[in-house]
């Protein structure tokens, strides 16, 4: 279902790709959660656990500019990490404003665990596309998000 305003052509195409878009991420986003809550784990936490596994340390205040999520919800999800054992923070060795935080020898052994399972889920709920419209909804989705920031 469409929007039902009667605007110019151009703002009921806009409304309704809107539209589209946010119940599609909306979709595909409670399933992700839905299979996170089985896993023990939010979004966040996944993101944190998952960024560190392939980048390695990181500051705290990158790990929210990178997830796009504010400094308090950050410190939040790594207190929860730290407090499962999963994660540990250092004092940054050139800023002693900054913590670096790590994975622990566990929480790299809980996010090889469940990763995998987590991607093979994204791919199955992501092949009603074919590889060609993936590979075009992401560059849309990159072209929509950067245009954005750089009117911000």
């Amino acid at each position: 279902m469409g929007t039902h305003y009667q605007g110019s052509r151009e703002e009921v195409r806009a409304l309704d790709a809107l539209i589209r878009l946010t119940r599609a991420s909306n979709t595909l986003r409670f399933r992700v959660e839905e299979w996170l809550r089985e896993a023990g784990l939010t979004e966040s936490q996944l993101g944190v656990l998952e960024m560190l596994l392939h980048l390695g340390p990181l500051r705290q205040c990158d790990i929210g500019t990178k997830l796009l999520i504010s400094r308090a919800n950050v410190t939040l999800v790594v207190d929860q990490l730290v407090a499962r054992g999963w994660l540990r923070r250092e004092k940054h060795p050139d800023d002693r404003r900054s913590n670096m935080v790590h994975l622990t020898a566990e929480g790299r052994r809980k996010i090889e665990k469940i990763f995998p399972g987590h991607v093979r889920r994204i791919t199955k709920a992501m092949s009603a596309l074919s590889p060609a419209e993936i590979e075009t909804l992401g560059r849309l989705a990159k072209k929509l998000g950067l245009s954005l920031r750089s009117r911000a």
